[in-house]
């Protein structure tokens, strides 16, 4: 996955250190805002408790940024092996899922369509190396971002410690 273009106007690359301030900037104003929204998700993130965490994926090359005119409107993180908390929700699974974290578009783009955007991006991206199954979990009472999952063809598969699991296939 190089860089691409998304839309018109949009560009999707692997995010490189240099942007990791910028990547917990926008996560963090994205776990504020769900605070103000009265959304009970990324409680830990917004006081700095998955900084090193973001840094670790973003060094590993598994983080991607969205920027619009040089800004940074989105980002998302693609794992190709379960990381601690996949196998914590999932149970340890061995086969060629890719699992999505911290899928997140600016506050002022939600709502614009650019989150369905992203993830069309991605669900193509993935299909195009011939990955076939995409997971993800989010928070079971986000009934917004429960339902954007559901509404992009997601399946909900089960729940974990308050979190829905959802699964696509990609073929």
């Amino acid at each position: 996955m190089g860089s691409h273009s998304l839309l018109k106007g949009y560009k999707v690359s692997v995010a490189t250190s240099r942007e990791s301030d910028q990547i917990i900037c926008l996560l963090k104003d994205v776990a504020k805002w769900l605070k103000e929204q009265k959304v009970d998700q990324w409680g830990f993130l917004a006081g700095g408790g998955e900084d090193e965490e973001i840094k670790q994926a973003i060094n590993k090359g598994e983080t991607f940024i969205v920027n619009r005119d040089g800004e940074a409107v989105a980002t998302f993180t693609l794992c190709q092996q379960q990381s601690w908390w996949d196998q914590h929700t999932w149970g340890k699974l061995s086969d060629e899922a890719i699992y999505l974290h911290r899928l997140a578009v600016r506050p002022s783009e939600i709502g614009s369509g650019l989150g369905m955007i992203v993830l069309q991006w991605l669900e193509t991206d993935l299909k195009d190396q011939g990955k076939s199954t995409l997971r993800l979990d989010c928070v079971r009472d986000n009934f917004k971002l429960n339902n954007f999952y559901l509404s992009n063809g997601f399946n909900k598969v089960g729940e974990t410690d308050g979190h829905s699991l959802y699964q696509k296939s990609l073929l």
